[in-house]
């Protein structure tokens, strides 16, 4: 994994918004339509080449495929592996709201609520044996990946994966014995796409929102039960990782990146020990939106160790508003006197389509605040090496 040695480095969480050719597959899927596959793999192939190059054009070092042939973020792995089934009726018993869905029952009731955090009915229950059952989907996104980084002379490429706590997050487990069982099923599972990823050459990138987003619930019951509860779900996924170096690998944390109050969040104090337990060589998080910019301090206790990198997100996916290049340098070059400046990759709070349908930005909007990270990037580095 590359190093800001000589300069700050960028990248993003992963999700970029599809361009209508790709999303009308999508569309067309969710509605039950047929879809001719292989001209949907040969969409996808232009649309990876094009946005591969578009990264690059604005200034973005590390990239990747945008996560275009995913449904969402973390349920698409329900397309890959067998073992669960629909259920309208059933509802996932964590609330990854929190008390905000008290709190601010009004909003998430309201119009606004529903274009921003739109939620299936029912729950996806496993019944079977969770196997991993589609090596398709991830050798083409791996290879549409690596064509489109070599053509556009990207520096290096990543492709996101979600984690085992938040893998088919709107599940119930209904055919292991024990929540174990289940959550290391779910982790082998997985293991064959990290594997993948890692054996052709590429960065992983690991996602996890549900970690953090399950924290508030949870610690209604306890500390320790969502302790507990985290604590499994990482030993999961390191077992999973198992073998693969960890400079191979970046851990991406948010707390779900739907527009939304957020008092629900969990404070980065409460659960770096955890964050940091995974074997990674870097760590993503949500550092820019107005919930967790002052969460910087953290890092004036917290120590990474040697050969670690932090990717704070300098620019967000929460406000339309496109950030000064002058304000990410600010932030980059706060994170680089605390940590070291060989220690920041720049990156972005989350994704900007967490899944298909779901954009939080307008796409011109998207592209220019990745130009702002790559300007703040440049601004940073300039005061961090003057000579």
């Amino acid at each position: 994994m590359k190093r800001s040695d000589k300069r700050i480095l960028t990248t993003h969480a992963g999700s970029l918004i599809r361009p209508p050719e790709v999303a009308d597959f999508d569309v067309a899927r969710r509605v039950g339509q047929p879809v001719d596959e292989t001209a949907y793999d040969a969409a996808l192939q232009r649309a990876v080449a094009d946005v591969v190059h578009k990264q690059t054009d604005v200034g973005v070092d590390v990239v990747d495929d945008g996560e275009f042939s995913k449904s969402s973020w973390g349920t698409y792995i329900n397309q890959r592996v067998s073992g669960f089934m629909h259920d309208p009726n059933r509802q996932v018993p964590i609330n990854y709201r929190g008390r905000d869905a008290d709190r601010f029952a009004a909003f998430f009731d309201s119009e606004a609520a529903g274009r921003n955090a739109r939620r299936r009915n029912g729950a996806d229950v496993c019944v079977e044996p969770i196997v991993y059952t589609d090596t398709h989907s991830i050798q083409r996104d791996i290879q549409h990946l690596k064509s489109a980084a070599t053509a556009a002379g990207a520096d290096e490429a990543f492709l996101p994966v979600v984690a085992p706590a938040s893998a088919a997050f709107n599940a119930i487990n209904d055919y292991y014995a024990t929540d174990e069982e289940y959550v290391h099923a779910l982790a082998e599972a997985l293991r064959h796409e990290y594997l993948a990823i890692s054996n052709a050459g590429l960065l992983l990138q690991v996602d996890d929102a549900v970690l953090a987003n399950a924290y508030d619930h949870l610690m209604q019951h306890g500390r320790e039960v969502y302790r507990k509860w985290a604590e499994l779900r990482i030993e999961a996924l390191n077992h999973a990782l198992r073998g693969i170096p960890a400079d191979r690998v970046r851990y991406h944390l948010c707390y779900g990146s739907w527009h939304a109050p957020h008092m629900a969040d969990a404070p980065l104090e409460d659960i770096v020990d955890l964050i940091l337990r995974v074997n990674a060589g870097a760590y993503s998080i949500e550092a820019a939106n107005v919930r967790h910019e002052h969460e910087w301090r953290v890092w004036e206790d917290v120590k990474l160790r040697d050969g670690q990198s932090l990717i704070p997100g300098v620019v967000t996916h929460h406000t339309l508003t496109v950030e000064h290049p002058r304000l990410v340098a600010d932030r980059i070059v706060r994170y680089a006197r605390l940590i070291g400046r060989e220690n920041v990759i720049a990156g972005t709070d989350c994704g900007f389509q967490q899944g298909a349908g779901t954009e939080r930005v307008h796409p011109t909007v998207m592209w220019a605040k990745l130009q702002a990270l790559a300007e703040g990037a440049r601004l940073a580095s300039q005061e961090l090496w003057p000579d």
